[in-house]
């Protein structure tokens, strides 16, 4: 099976990453099939070379992305690469209404509260008969 995937190139602490096809089985830095692009995340702004008809051409032959290089590879054009990003975390619907924050767990239980007695009004003096 084939896998388009990032192969990390560079020096320590300033990688740089090749955009490869490859056999899924093979180890990341063995051979690979063809060198489609590369990216350089440390420059300002990062740069991104793709040979974007290689790429089309390695997903008509059966070819399957990594997660991390759909995710670059559609944010800069190709297309039909989103079945293959997976989303990270779960996400709330929209029209859920958000939770209550939780009661610590240390806590004390809360004490009943007694209801205060009535306060009678003041009796306004009665006429004297």
């Amino acid at each position: 099976m084939l896998i388009i995937r990032l192969q990390r190139t560079g020096r320590e602490n300033l990688p740089t990453y090749r955009i490869v096809v490859a056999e899924k089985a093979r180890p990341v830095k063995g051979g690979v099939l063809e060198h489609v692009g590369h990216y350089l995340p440390a420059q300002n702004p990062p740069e991104v070379v793709i040979k974007k008809d290689r790429i089309e051409y390695w997903i008509s032959k059966g070819a399957t992305a990594s997660d991390t290089a759909a995710r670059l590879l559609s944010k800069n054009g190709v297309k039909g690469l989103e079945k293959h990003i997976v989303r990270y975390a779960k996400q709330r619907p929209k029209n859920e209404e958000p939770l209550a924050p939780a009661a610590p767990a240390t806590a004390a239980p809360a004490a009943p509260v007694a209801e205060a007695a009535p306060v009678a009004a003041p009796e306004e003096a009665k006429p004297a008969a």
